[in-house]
């Protein structure tokens, strides 16, 4: 960052929040089938010193909520006489699938994440796409978007990101999580589409879908609190360091296991998602416990997402691995032996059985 501070702006979306200002608002982005309105909470904390803008958006899929809870804790716990730029919080950004409590849209099942910028002129999920994506997130200098994983899978705490873009990898390491895997996102996520247009934007993925888990939501906002103290949205604070960092590149080893035969599904592994090669990961049986398929790990790695509704059939994904090398495995079997592995006990965000 440049050691000269910019002149505070205002924020402008169809009205202007003047620096100095904290603005809640409910913004139309379109119209249910009586012709209601369909609203948006937004809350925009324009600082009273100038510096980048930041957006966090959660609830593009309705039934992701780690999330959601994330972006009301940020817009509760800053004001603007705590920034040296501006908070762009975007609570909830699907309000059809979030009042259905399900991931797409409910008209027409459409998922929004593959539907930014958005057009006018177009279906319903691509018109609110392109009201929340013209009028708030094209104002901004960077972004991180929550998820969790989807209804019957669960998901580590990590963050996803273009790491081949340089401001997206210096937001991505500023964000602190322990893994961050590759990837430049799906065609019409908002992460793709903001990152193309010039804002850095990554992906945060954390637990299950359908509730609250205190521990990730925690570590969510450690991670906001770094991103800010990196782009000096609030001066003289400290960047996170995580302890341990994992991150993947395009020719990095990471696999899905799938089913090659239909049963009931047992998890083998757990509490901690670190598994070794050849050890059993899960089990597939059929009905009469006349038949079992083991299913192992193909090499010393990480567990990053995994099945919860016990039941498969051919082809059905199971577990998500990422390849660890040999120091970061030292690492984090020190931490477990140390007791500091907490974000991914089976209490914390629920990798065993509660």
């Amino acid at each position: 960052m440049s050691d000269a501070v910019p002149d505070p702006k205002p924020f402008r979306y169809d009205a202007e929040v003047e620096p100095g200002e904290k603005r809640r608002i409910r913004y139309e982005i379109g119209e249910t089938y009586l012709g209601d309105p369909i609203e948006i909470p937004v809350t925009i904390i324009n600082g009273e010193a100038g510096g980048p803008t930041l957006f966090l958006s959660a609830g593009i899929h309705g039934d992701e909520l780690n999330g959601v809870k994330v972006v009301q804790e940020v817009a509760d716990r800053y004001s603007p006489g705590d920034l040296h730029g501006t908070l762009v919080c975007l609570h909830v950004c699907n309000v059809p699938a979030y009042e259905a409590q399900r991931r797409d849209t409910p008209i027409y099942d459409q998922d929004m994440n593959r539907s930014f910028p958005g057009k006018e002129r177009s279906n319903t999920t691509e018109r609110m796409a392109n009201r929340i994506y013209r009028r708030f997130v094209a104002q901004c200098d960077l972004g991180l978007d929550f998820h969790t994983s989807t209804q019957n899978r669960t998901t580590i705490y990590h963050a996803r990101a273009d790491l081949d873009n340089p401001e997206v990898r210096r937001l991505a390491r500023a964000y602190a999580t322990n893994v961050v895997l590759y990837g430049s996102g799906d065609e019409g996520s908002l992460r793709s589409t903001a990152t193309a247009d010039g804002i850095p934007t990554v992906t945060v993925e954390m637990g299950r879908a359908h509730r609250f888990q205190p521990v990730l939501i925690e570590k969510a906002l450690e991670g906001v609190e770094s991103v800010l103290a990196e782009y000096e949205l609030t001066p003289g604070e400290a960047v996170h360091w995580p302890g341990w960092f994992q991150s993947t590149a395009a020719d990095s080893t990471k696999r899905w296991l799938r089913a090659d035969t239909g049963g009931l599904v047992e998890m083998e592994w757990g509490p901690y998602p670190l598994v070794y090669e050849g050890e059993t990961i899960c089990t597939i049986t059929n009905h009469f416990k006349t038949e079992e398929h083991a299913i192992e790990a193909p090499f010393d790695g990480l567990i990053v997402g995994s099945l919860e509704n016990p039941v498969a059939a051919p082809g059905h994904p199971l577990c998500h691995v990422v390849k660890l090398d040999a120091e970061t495995r030292r690492e984090i079997e020190r931490e477990i032996d140390n007791g500091e592995f907490d974000g991914y006990r089976a209490h914390g965000d629920a990798w065993a059985d509660d």
